[in-house]
């Protein structure tokens, strides 16, 4: 039944919508995530020639690099560019600190004179090449040799522009100026005739002026007794009052900070600020309303911010208290032993008939629902974390229940390679209850929808109910956390910090218009006040949550410093001062290169490389595409891999290359592999395929190295996540399709096993272990319930063939889903999904009794680690490893498979007891023959051997 659509919805509805994790132009995003995950293209053998579909070839030239970075065409004439030169809606000038002006050359270079111009009450434009408006003149004087070597080190890409000084007596008139439009202009010794002019962009000199005050500042609402203060840093605006139940109250500024401040008794009150600002967007002084970026509480929709303390014990559940002290929670585990299992809050219970509570924080603390069962028998095998998808306020799904529309079609009743069910699906997409959720409106707050209820704290209150389920469980919480952008900026109704700061929280590009190479407008933590946001809304939800953990998305897009500014911060919180132990909070993030900050253009990154060392670990995507094959963003997605058949078992796609190149890839992928599992160490040493020893940082990953860790709790391991095909439907395209369930069930468990089994945190994408299905969707973050199900019940199946992915992000891929998605040998019943999750949790069991799985230092993995095979002559799709006692062999081939390792014969080995006496009977036909050191294992079989 579609849902009635209140006032507020429709106001969200009626603003541009596209695809928010793909960008408006699905096409060049989807390009842009393609940089993004840093896929390998097949063939990339060091010696090899390499190959690329044209597209990407065009893309790595550069030619859409630029297209998407927003750059000018190749070829504008010199009309567009004096028009440009004289236009105030741009922001080419950069005001980086109290006296300085950041000039781009070729703007107005040959002018007579350049001066900042400002108006506190708008109105300053350009009319045939003259200022029009009123205002008042800064001159500025040109610095010869441009910016100080320091002001290049705080902006390297600013390095190239010219530097402009104010004169020293105007350095009280800065402030002022700030508080309404300001626009950089340049012409002849008159002013008459401008040459240029543009408007400026202010973050570098509202931080030199205000953020020394302002970043000690408490903001929000902060409670002493029965009264509350509410702040907000607006330094720009032209003045601040804040409606409380409907009624005005003005705020009082303070001029050091830039912080706006009221006091009242207004505890549980609804409010929302009034911002009299300029606003660069509409070209105008505005009076925004909007709501607080500090929010503790929010009404249905994030209409209204609520004035809640989150001390308040009436908000804390039964036993929350007791949650901080000893006793209350799983032990935190090292990060190098972290074993995640990432899971959707809808997805856990939205398709289980036995939750109580489907949908919502509350399913979490049901004991004997058929997820938190699940979730018990991954707990007590190994699995330690539970990594919630974003959690936080975000803005694409309507938080009341009666306003929630689902598909009026007969899904179920389509066939299994139609294009109805996603048709229907799109019907209601972005009006029903179902979105990843990547789209922040207010970072501290739990997000309304999967509440009971969405007005004010009772989002709070189960929230926390959430996490002491989980820990009940037996597992830790962490939070997907999303600061590097938000669902809107400037003017847009659900956009915040843009309508309070404009043009401060968010990274412009060299015009002025907001970067969004992450899907959507990207933050700025490089900024004071936004860096200032992510450590204060961390250290919120660890301390008033209870929350383990953190996972930063696309954590590249953070300087290091601020990243660590985090951990500083996490790691100063006490159990005794503030109920957790902050030292033990995991962090890990998306440590991608690329976009506008790409190799640490504006500032040192929280890249895969730079965090190397730091405790802070990133996504591998190294062992990832070596297992799966390919990579994510394949135009054939039937590119083979270890665990897919490469070489070993090869299907009929023409992507694969001949059989020398499969052999070649393979011998490659293997040496990637091992690299994974060694915890993707830099200085770990093997001899690789063609003979040679060896780093780890001499492994070819595409052009760059495949080892970048410097530690064993650098790099996380994975084979799946929410991004991209689940790993079932990975192997649904690359396996041979004749490939019957049982063997396809082998080769998931086998895949998941390399890292599962590897140096360092790992992560599991929930349900994989029950071999999940989307149907083929890449990219499911708007494709409703129906192709996100997550079956605990195998007698529903695991979601295969229920219908062609969506198109907006799989129409290019539907002529290889369609030929499989009917098939029978493609849909695995519960024989083979029980055993599935049986194998998985046998491995994760044998993870957690062995200490060689878990080596402190490089040296120790040095020491520990070997591939006693390695080099020309090894098994293509076979690699045997020698782990201290432990001797692991992962085959997968589709035939049985002798490793006979000279080195131990005569020593004793036997099949480790956990799987002697586990669930997958083939394994238990594992052999070892001490005479000759020969170790025999099943085809698509890991077996671990432990010395007697």
């Amino acid at each position: 039944m579609r849902g009635a659509v209140p006032e507020e919805q429709r106001e969200r509805d009626e603003q541009p919508r596209h695809d928010r994790r793909l960008g408006p132009d699905g096409r060049l995003a989807r390009l842009a995530r393609a940089v993004r995950r840093e896929p390998r293209v097949p063939g990339a053998v060091r010696g090899a020639p390499r190959w690329r579909p044209a597209w990407l070839a065009a893309l790595l030239s550069g030619a859409l690099l630029a297209t998407l970075a927003g750059a000018a065409p190749a070829g504008a004439g010199p009309a567009r560019a004096v028009a440009d030169d004289l236009d105030p809606r741009t922001a080419k000038a950069q005001w980086i600190d109290g006296r300085t002006v950041a000039w781009p050359k070729g703007l107005g270079d040959r002018a007579d004179r350049h001066r900042l111009v400002y108006s506190r009450t708008g109105g300053l434009g350009v009319s045939d090449g003259q200022l029009t408006g009123e205002g008042e003149e800064l001159p500025l004087s040109r610095v010869p040799g441009g910016l100080t070597e320091e002001q290049r080190a705080a902006h390297p890409h600013l390095s190239g522009y010219h530097a402009y000084r104010l004169a020293a007596e105007d350095a009280d008139r800065v402030r002022g100026a700030l508080r309404g439009q300001v626009l950089a202009v340049a012409g002849d010794d008159a002013g008459e005739r401008l040459s240029a002019a543009t408007g400026v962009q202010i973050p570098g000199v509202l931080d030199a002026l205000y953020a020394p005050r302002a970043t000690r500042a408490a903001l929000g609402p902060v409670f002493s007794g029965e009264r509350v203060t509410l702040s907000v840093w607006a330094p720009t605006a032209v003045r601040v009052a804040v409606e409380v139940d409907g009624e005005v109250v003005p705020m009082r500024r303070s001029a050091a900070s830039g912080v706006w401040r009221a006091t009242g008794r207004w505890k549980d009150a609804t409010y929302r600020y009034h911002v009299t600002v300029w606003a660069p967007e509409a070209q105008r002084i505005v009076t925004n309303r909007v709501t607080d970026p500090y929010s503790t509480a929010l009404t249905a929709n994030s209409r209204r911010s609520v004035a809640t303390d989150l001390s308040d014990p009436e908000l804390a559940p039964p036993g929350w208290e007791k949650l901080a002290g000893p006793g209350g929670k799983p032990k935190a585990v090292p990060a190098r032993d972290a074993r995640i299992q990432e899971l959707h809050v809808r997805d856990f219970s939205a398709n289980d008939d036995t939750a109580q509570h489907p949908g919502t924080y509350r399913a979490f603390t049901q004991r004997d629902s058929d997820g938190t069962r699940q979730l018990r028998r991954l707990a007590e095998a190994g699995t330690s974390y539970v990594h919630l998808l974003p959690a936080f306020d975000f803005g694409t799904v309507p938080e009341r229940r009666e306003d929630q529309e689902t598909p009026d079609c007969d899904l179920a009743g389509e066939a299994p390679d139609s294009p109805a069910q996603q048709e229907c699906v799109a019907g209601t997409a972005g009006k029903d209850a179902f979105n990843w959720g990547y789209d922040p409106v207010h970072y501290t707050v739990p997000e309304g929808s999967y509440a009971t209820d969405p007005e004010g704290p009772t989002r709070t209150r189960e929230f926390r109910e959430m996490v002491g389920g989980l820990a009940d469980s037996g597992l830790r919480t962490v939070m997907d956390v999303v600061y590097n952008h938000t669902v809107a900026s400037g003017q847009d109704p659900r956009s915040v910090l843009d309508r309070i700061v404009p043009g401060y929280y968010h990274r412009l590009l060299e015009d002025g218009s907001v970067a969004d190479s992450t899907c959507c407008p990207n933050t700025a933590p490089e900024h004071a006040m936004m860096g200032k946001l992510t450590v204060d809304s961390v250290v919120t939800w660890a301390r008033e949550y209870g929350v383990d953990g953190f996972r930063f998305d696309l954590m590249g897009h953070h300087p290091k410093a601020n990243i660590l500014a985090v951990r500083a911060a996490l790691d100063e919180l006490t159990l005794e001062k503030d109920g957790v132990d902050g030292s033990a909070v995991l962090l890990y993030g998306e440590g991608w290169n690329f976009g506008e900050v790409a190799d640490d253009a504006r500032f040192e990154q929280a890249t895969q490389r730079n965090m190397a060392g730091t405790g802070v670990a990133t996504f591998s995507d190294r062992a990832r595409d070596a297992v799966r094959g390919g990579g994510p963003f394949d135009e054939d997605p039937r590119v083979q891999g270890f665990a897919s058949g490469l070489y070993t078992d090869p299907n009929s796609s023409p992507a694969n290359g001949s059989r020398q190149e499969q052999r070649d890839r393979l011998r490659l992928y293997q040496d990637q592999v091992k690299l994974g599992l060694s915890g993707n160490l830099a200085d770990y040493t093997f001899v690789d395929h063609t003979g040679r020893r060896v780093r780890g940082s001499e492994v070819d990953y595409g052009g760059q190295p495949a080892g970048y860790a410097a530690d064993p709790g650098d790099a996380l391991a994975y084979v799946d996540a929410h991004d991209n095909e689940t790993l079932y439907d990975a192997l649904a395209y690359k396996l041979p399709r004749a490939t019957q369930p049982a063997d396809r069930a082998r080769a998931q468990v086998l895949a998941m096993a390399t890292a599962a089994l590897s140096q360092g945190p790992a992560l599991s994408h929930a349900g994989s272990e029950l071999l999940r299905s989307k149907s083929l969707d890449r990219n499911s973050y708007d494709s409703g319930d129906w192709f996100n199900p997550l079956n605990w019940d195998c007698r529903k199946g695991n979601g295969f063939g229920r219908g062609l992915p969506p198109a907006a992000d799989n129409e290019a891929a539907w002529p290889y889903a369609r030929p499989i998605l009917p098939s029978p040998a493609l849909r695995p019943g519960c024989a083979e999904i029980r055993w599935a999750d049986g194998a998985y949790r046998d491995l994760l069991r044998l993870r957690a009794s062995e200490p060689a799985f878990s080596q402190p230092t490089t040296e120790a993995v040095r020491r520990e680690l070997s591939f006693p095979l390695s080099g020309p002559e090894e098994t293509p799709g076979v690699i045997t490893a020698r782990l201290g006692p432990l001797v692991l062999v992962f085959n997968a081939t589709p035939e049985r498979q002798d490793q006979r390792v000279p080195e131990l014969d005569g020593k004793r080995y036997a099949l480790h007891p956990v799987q002697a006496s586990g669930s997958d009977e083939t394994v238990k036909r594992s052999a070892y023959d001490a005479d000759s050191g020969t170790f025999s294992v099943p085809a698509r079989s890991v077996a671990v051997f432990t010395s007697d």
